[in-house]
């Protein structure tokens, strides 16, 4: 991942935004942190990344200033990460990925994976960022998340298999 001294000589802001988040591991990284995972065990169970695929993704997001690492435990020494306002600021990306996938890579009879609610009024905003039932704009923070039964057992099939090696 290429450091802002380092990216492509180019004014286009898709090139420039691409030299930060533009491999499948970083925005899977984010979605997780997204998600609520804070801790490298859990953010590698849920990406399936290797050890050294995270690490390195989380320093190039860290140096990106797209996340911070936080540490929650001296002996040993151990790390958290959290977004920043930066990092916060891509969720508009990620939703937009997930209503693509949710609308065009999956099977008509499947259900949507991840239900959001918005807090304010208590309605499912659907797949869109403005919740249709009240007209307001939502951002991450105003929404209450709540998977499928399909997607928390895959979920949950990960954690059992990492734990089990």
């Amino acid at each position: 991942m290429a450091r802002v001294s380092e990216k492509a000589s180019t004014v286009c802001p898709v090139a420039r935004s691409l030299d930060i988040v533009g491999d499948r591991w970083s925005v899977l990284v984010l979605r997780e942190l997204f998600m609520g995972a804070t801790r490298f065990e859990e953010i590698q169970i849920q990406t399936e990344a290797t050890p050294q695929m995270l690490a390195t993704r989380l320093k190039s997001l860290e140096a990106d200033a797209m996340i911070e690492r936080h540490p929650y435990s001296e002996k040993p020494l151990r790390y958290e990460y959290r977004l920043t306002e930066k990092g916060r600021s891509f969720y508009p990306v990620v939703h937009a990925l997930r209503a693509w996938g949710e609308t065009w890579c999956k099977e008509k009879r499947e259900k949507v994976a991840v239900r959001f609610v918005h807090r304010e009024c208590g309605h499912d905003v659907g797949l869109g960022n403005v919740c249709a039932h009240c007209g307001v704009p939502v951002e991450r923070k105003d929404l209450d998340a709540t998977m499928s039964s399909r997607f928390a057992k895959e979920r949950e099939q990960r954690r059992a298999v990492f734990k089990g090696k």
